[in-house]
């Protein structure tokens, strides 16, 4: 029978650990989300930022018609992928309606005021400027006797006639729309759903840049210095000692403070104060790896030391990395949301589930806590997420329980 590999027994192992399973399933279900982005959001446009203040927190469900007017302008045409990464700006504008009549040529909604009773304000709106990108250099003209407009457009040029009955049932099918916001709104009337939805790819994103950073410095100076020891390790060492003894967050703080303020800067903050961890965890393990028989081998085969480090010693040692990784991703999750919660983080508009938190801190002791208490659950979910992969992988991986054998390169 052939025998299994490690991967396979490392895997098998970690399947058997229920909570390192749903903290896999709560990461998998996170990052399609965030890869999907606006694709799926309720507000797709930039930064799910559709700002309407008539609409200023509305709780859980709230559900509201919505007049939908074709912008002025030419519809800018947006591929799948563009949408789905940076977002795509509507070629509607919408208006919050208590209620709706039509009147010959127009239709004449009554603003959404949120009070009782509504007394919003009614305003006309021509229907061929709600259907159609009106060329509004170009009057619109009413014909009573034949019951039609004739207006220009934009987009082709073309003068179009159309019958006013016609427009209005266009209007009724097409552009009143029934919206519900599952989460409610924020304090700028911003569907709170999506942004929750794309703060998950900014945190996310934080995380595995920040990791990958810690990572690529954090085996080069413990490979460096647990390999070669002596003045090399002495020096590596005191650098290492001197970001240890920095509070993280003081160190991310200035680090943004000099690169400036952004989602960019943070990722580099943060990536720039975590690899220490992974550092003297390479160290110590390379230290004692590097006495083994097989190392040993390989230099008596004559291998240059690169050779060695990289395809005999590192494989060996990619257990514990990966450890720490799932530990620092969660750490960098809490590291942005708490820059992002002081104003040095990702900037406005961009939804981050610190900011959101400290947009709306001041309602956690009044009726609309909720506002606060979202966000900050699902930074609660993602972190414990990381750290139940993170203490499945350090048991999967437990050398005590399985039959280890060093991994040889070619």
């Amino acid at each position: 029978m052939e025998a299994e590999s490690l991967s396979k027994q490392t895997w098998k192992r970690f399947r058997r650990n229920g909570l390192a399973m749903t903290g896999l399933v709560l990461i998998c279900i996170a990052s399609i989300v965030s890869i999907l982005g606006y694709t799926i959001t309720p507000d797709s446009t930039p930064f799910a930022n559709d700002q309407k203040p008539e609409l200023h927190i509305k709780e859980p469900g709230f559900s509201i018609q919505l007049l939908m007017l074709k912008k002025n302008e030419a519809a800018k045409s947006t591929n799948f992928f563009t949408k789905m990464f940076v977002g795509a700006n509507s070629e509607f504008s919408s208006v919050a309606i208590h209620d709706y009549k039509f009147a010959g040529p127009e239709i004449i909604i009554e603003e959404y005021t949120g009070q009782t009773p509504n007394n919003g304000n009614k305003v006309p709106y021509n229907l061929a400027d709600v259907v159609y990108d009106v060329n509004p250099n170009k009057k619109i003209k009413f014909d009573e006797a034949s019951n039609t407009l004739e207006f220009t457009l934009i987009s082709s040029g073309e003068t179009v006639k159309k019958s006013v009955t016609e427009l209005q049932e266009e209007v009724k099918k097409n552009h009143i729309e029934s919206k519900t916001f599952l989460l409610g709104t924020d304090l700028a009337g911003r569907d709170l759903l999506s942004r929750l939805m794309i703060g998950t790819r900014i945190s996310l994103s934080v995380g595995f840049i920040s990791v990958v950073i810690s990572i690529v410095i954090g085996i080069l100076l413990g490979a460096l210095a647990g390999y070669f020891r002596g003045k090399v390790d002495d020096l590596i060492m005191w650098n290492i000692n001197v970001v240890w003894s920095i509070p993280t967050l003081l160190l991310v703080i200035a680090i943004t403070l000099v690169l400036g303020k952004g989602i960019f800067q943070v990722f580099v903050a943060v990536g720039l104060t975590m690899w220490v961890d992974v550092a003297r965890i390479v160290r110590g393990q390379i230290l004692s790896i590097r006495e083994k028989e097989f190392v040993e081998a390989g230099r008596a085969l004559g291998y240059k030391n690169m050779r060695i480090i990289l395809r005999h010693i590192l494989p060996n040692v990619m257990g514990p990395v990966i450890v720490i990784a799932a530990s620092n991703f969660a750490s960098a999750i809490l590291t942005e949301a708490g820059l992002s919660f002081l104003g040095i983080g990702a900037q406005p508009p961009t939804p981050s589930w610190g900011e959101m938190i400290n947009a709306h801190r001041g309602y956690v002791l009044v009726d609309k806590a909720y506002l606060a208490f979202i966000p900050g659950i699902a930074i609660m979910l993602l972190v414990l997420a990381f750290m139940l992969v993170g203490n499945g992988l350090r048991d999967a991986l437990d050398s005590r329980s399985l039959d280890s054998k060093p991994i040889m390169g070619s």
